[in-house]
């Protein structure tokens, strides 16, 4: 972990402390909107978190009056400039662009450890997409969420139509999408969007942080394992889901973790795991 350096980032502000790794937007005059450089940053930042096992969970949150605004103009403007040439090679291209974004935000799902976002203010448009992609979410009181594409004149694409409904019932996600209305941080708990609403946001960032804590305690290992099942279980049947588990059970049920954990709690301590290993690549010769 000593190696990893976050120092060079332009949108973002990292601190791991504890086994958690708080994230924090750092564009709060632009009210966080989703900028070039964000686009790799996040999924980058992640990523590097997870591949060197530097944290057991990221808690996401953002500095300044909202969340994030979404797609910041830039973004748009570069796209604007894509509309010129032949259609079906300016259509392969505007594909890929979509597909890259999705990749972006893909990478809170993809990574090893789960992601808790904490939201303030204003969370809309492409904010929406990234905070389905987390593990779980959590308001202040004051939040509003709103699938602002519809009323750009586009199709939200980066995710929310396609995780949303795997999160808040059918005909709510539909009215959202086809409206474009906010939503207040009371509609989106009775939902089940998000597990907590708290009267501010430091009251939000001390109880996301305990739980990022409490999960932080438990064996890595079990909890990657969780994470993998769940996503495996959205995705996929009953029975598939179950085949599943069993193969992943057969290779990683192993003792070491369980014997911790239970003479942790006849010694009446704090268990202590040894890390997830962190990702090598192959292709340069580690292994």
């Amino acid at each position: 972990m000593s190696n990893i350096s976050f120092n060079d980032l332009t949108t973002l502000t990292v601190e791991i402390n504890e086994y958690v790794a708080h994230i924090e937007f750092s564009r709060p005059e632009a009210l966080n909107s989703m900028n070039p450089a964000f686009w790799s940053e996040l999924p980058e930042t992640v990523r590097k978190i997870d591949q060197y096992a530097a944290a057991r969970v990221i808690v996401i949150s953002a500095q300044g009056k909202h969340f994030c605004a979404g797609m910041d103009l830039d973004v748009f403007k570069q796209m604007a400039k894509d509309f010129q040439g032949e259609p079906a090679r300016r259509a392969e291209k505007m594909r890929r662009s979509v597909l890259e974004l999705q990749d972006a935000l893909s990478s809170l799902e993809q990574i090893r450890i789960p992601v808790l976002a904490a939201i303030h203010g204003g969370a809309i448009g492409g904010a929406i997409d990234m905070v389905c992609a987390a593990d779980s979410r959590y308001c202040t009181k004051d939040a509003f969420f709103t699938i602002k594409e519809t009323e750009l004149g586009m199709t939200a694409d980066v995710g929310t139509l396609q995780r949303l409904p795997h999160l808040i019932p059918q005909g709510l996600v539909r009215e959202l999408a086809y409206t474009g209305r906010n939503w207040s941080a009371q509609e989106a708990l009775q939902a089940g969007f998000v597990n907590q609403v708290f009267d501010d946001q430091q009251q939000m960032l001390e109880g996301v942080m305990k739980i990022a804590q409490k999960i932080a305690l438990n064996s890595p290992m079990a909890v990657a394992g969780c994470k993998e099942m769940l996503n495996y279980a959205r995705d996929n049947n009953v029975a598939e889901s179950l085949n599943y588990m069993a193969t992943w059970q057969a290779g990683m049920f192993q003792m070491p973790d369980i014997q911790e954990s239970m003479a942790a709690q006849q010694q009446k301590r704090m268990p202590e795991y040894e890390e997830i290993l962190p990702k090598q690549s192959m292709m340069n010769g580690n292994s």
